[in-house]
């Protein structure tokens, strides 16, 4: 009786549930009908977080396959507001990724599904466009068919590229539009988000625009306007390269000018750092080359080495301020920069959440630092070159807080702009500003070494006349002797000098030649203290030694100052006394006098010189000439040489005939020649 009483309320409970069971809604299908025309696929889609397992039988993924029941799944709608673009990427149709829709944090496999039913002409050629906005790389399934990826997938950690568009075809349709009912198609996204992605971006993760389904001409046509408004998107920064490259090459120019001023070659490589960078970014974005390859070497190699280089600019700029030890300190926290960026932007999945954060904290404030020692150089430097220290100030400014740009957009404060389509960040920004503050100050610092060239030249021409009006004349005779003279400095102010001075009373001639070490206006300058110095001492003493003990005194305690030298005297009677510091031997008729070795001048107080005497006798040519004869070098290196020097004063018929030869072989020093010629008598 019991069981009898109770059987009519199971049945009835029984009939009630089929009836609700068949009742039940059936799993959203979202129906497309299609001509020659693509739809943007906004959902509901599915979502789940995680990876999905893997069909032992198969070895397929199981939440690809069209049978796998996705109803306890997240619903997502991809519908993105009026006029939403990415801040970033500057892509249109934005909607927020995983992270800003209840999964904050969240790196790593997720999946996206959709179930369609596609109601198109038989046999249309079908294609998908897939998200060109999207965090990092994905792989899309049809039916549990693998269509394609963005991404490299064959490795255990997928190879991330930046954004880009995707073209994947599809299946064709397959029967005559309204005779019958489409079949269901079931696409999957499997996404991979990196671990770094999400401390770079406020809302990072997954599917961020809506892939675009359709006829496959239509679908291809909206690839290709993907693809230009990308390439517009990043057509900024090769024009920025190509600015910082061309002043790189003018900071390099201009050591041309003023070889000694160290800050040319600073900003050379500051310059080639910013076009690197510029130019990377571009290169990553529009090519198939690793997304973590290129931020490595933008965000934790150039970056930071541009910063750096900018402290280094400025201070070499600005007379190299106190510290002293500036250098050493910049290089230190370069180094720390781009290790603690590298760690603290968890670039590296094996780097502890604790150890993270720590990194973080110290890329903030080294950052923070460099900001501070660039801003503390810039107005040490205003003390003392105000108009260029205000010039600089707000581009150094703006250049610090461009150094905060990521926390600044993790902020939500605005650092990135898209004016026309091109993107445009405050990095840009600090940098163009730069570039053009750098600009105006190498013209101006240009404008002033042309001045001072031209100052220097100036002074090099004055010191040249001087030079030509302290020689003696190319031709001068005395009683009994005629003395030729030629002198080609290799440069516009030369080492080499000789003087003539006859004597007051007694009918006899000093005369002196040396050569001074060095070249240039250095030189010429201690040739105008030697040849003073002779006047004087002509005016108590002919006697050589005395003479060269006198010269020697003069260039003691001038630090490097030397010169060679050779002193002698003709008597009336034709007696030549002479005494020699090193110099060449002169030449009797073509042959060299034979004398011993000694120390140029200016080395010992007492150096101790050789000695000689000989007498000319009328039609006999007494040749003094210096080291620039035979150390003259022909293209190939070969040196003019003594034998040749010997040869040439045998046959040679005036000085100038001697200096035009060693001239033409290849001149590498001064060449002086002076050729003494003792006249038959009357």
């Amino acid at each position: 009786m019991f069981r009898l009483r109770w059987l009519p309320l199971v049945v009835l409970f029984c009939v009630c549930s089929g009836a609700s069971a068949a009742k039940a809604p059936p799993r959203p299908v979202v129906s497309v009908t299609l001509g020659a025309s693509a739809v943007p696929l906004y959902g509901p889609w599915k979502f789940s977080v995680g990876d999905s397992p893997v069909d032992p039988a198969t070895g397929r993924a199981v939440w690809a396959e069209p049978e796998f029941d996705d109803g306890q799944w997240e619903s997502v709608d991809m519908t993105p507001a009026d006029g939403s673009f990415d801040p970033g990427s500057g892509v249109s149709g934005y909607t927020p990724g995983w992270t800003a829709k209840g999964h904050p944090g969240y790196w790593g496999y997720a999946w996206y599904r959709i179930r369609l039913r596609v109601d198109a002409p038989a046999n249309q050629s079908l294609a998908l466009a897939g998200p060109p906005d999207c965090d990092d790389a994905y792989q899309v399934f049809e039916n549990g068919r693998l269509l394609g990826s963005f991404g490299d997938f064959s490795t255990r950690k997928p190879t991330v590229y930046y954004t880009q568009p995707r073209l994947f075809g599809l299946a064709a349709a397959g029967f005559a539009s309204g005779t019958a009912a489409a079949p269901v198609r079931v696409l999957a996204f499997r996404f991979w988000m990196e671990p770094n992605t999400g401390t770079l971006q406020a809302d990072a993760g997954g599917m961020k625009t809506a892939p675009v389904l359709g006829e496959a001409d239509a679908v291809t046509n909206t690839y290709r306007l993907r693809w230009q408004e990308l390439i517009l998107t990043y057509g900024f920064h090769p024009l920025l390269a190509v600015v910082c490259g061309l002043l790189a090459v003018l900071a390099l120019s201009l050591i041309l000018f003023d070889r000694t001023d160290p800050v040319y070659l600073w900003m050379s490589a500051l310059f080639l750092l910013l076009a690197a960078t510029h130019a990377l970014l571009p290169g990553v974005a529009w090519t198939s080359t690793s997304a973590d390859a290129g931020i490595f070497v933008q965000s934790y190699l150039l970056i930071p080495l541009s910063y750096a280089c900018g402290v280094i600019v400025w201070w070499v700029w600005f007379g190299r301020p106190r510290p002293v030890w500036l250098p050493y300190l910049v290089a230190a926290l370069t180094v720390i920069l781009i290790l603690s960026s590298a760690l603290g932007e968890n670039l590296f999945t094996f780097v502890p959440g604790g150890l993270t954060t720590a990194m973080k904290l110290t890329s903030q404030g080294v950052r923070f630092l460099l900001f501070a020692l660039t801003i503390r150089v810039v107005i040490q430097g205003m003390r003392g070159q105000p108009a260029e220290g205000w010039l600089v100030l707000p581009a150094a400014i703006l250049r610090g807080f461009s150094l905060f740009a990521p926390e600044l957009r993790l902020l939500r404060v605005q650092v990135d702009w898209h004016i026309f389509g091109v993107y445009i960040s405050l990095v840009q920004f600090a940098d163009l500003a730069f570039a053009v503050a750098v600009s105006l100050l190498l013209l101006r610092r240009m404008l002033r070494s042309v001045r001072r060239q031209r100052e220097m030249a100036l002074d090099v021409k004055q010191a040249q006349e001087v030079q030509q009006v302290i020689l003696p004349e190319m031709r001068v005779e005395f009683p009994g002797l005629v003395i030729e003279s030629e002198y080609r400095p290799s440069l516009e102010v030369g080492g080499d000098f000789f003087q003539i001075v006859p004597h007051p009373s007694d009918g006899s001639l000093l005369v002196v030649a040396g050569d001074v070490a060095g070249k240039g206006l250095k030189a010429g300058m201690m040739v105008a203290l030697l040849v003073g110095a002779i006047r004087t001492a002509a005016r108590f003493t002919f006697e050589p030694e005395e003479i060269l003990q006198e010269l020697n005194l003069r260039l003691l305690g001038r630090g490097d100052a030397r010169a060679t030298c050779l002193a002698l005297t003709i008597a009336a009677s034709g007696t030549v006394n002479l005494a020699n510091a090193g110099h060449l031997p002169p030449y009797r008729n073509g042959r060299p006098i034979e004398l011993d070795g000694s120390l140029p001048l200016g080395m010992l107080e007492s150096p101790g010189f050789t000695h000689a005497q000989l007498a000319l006798i009328p039609g006999d040519r007494l040749t003094l000439v210096s080291d620039g004869i035979a150390e003259a070098a022909g293209p190939d290196g070969e040196l003019f040489g003594f034998e040749r020097t010997e040869s040439l004063l045998e046959r040679a018929r005036s000085a100038a005939e001697i200096a035009d030869a060693a001239q033409a072989f290849g001149q590498q020093d001064d060449i002086s020649v002076i050729a003494i010629t003792r006249l038959p008598a009357a």
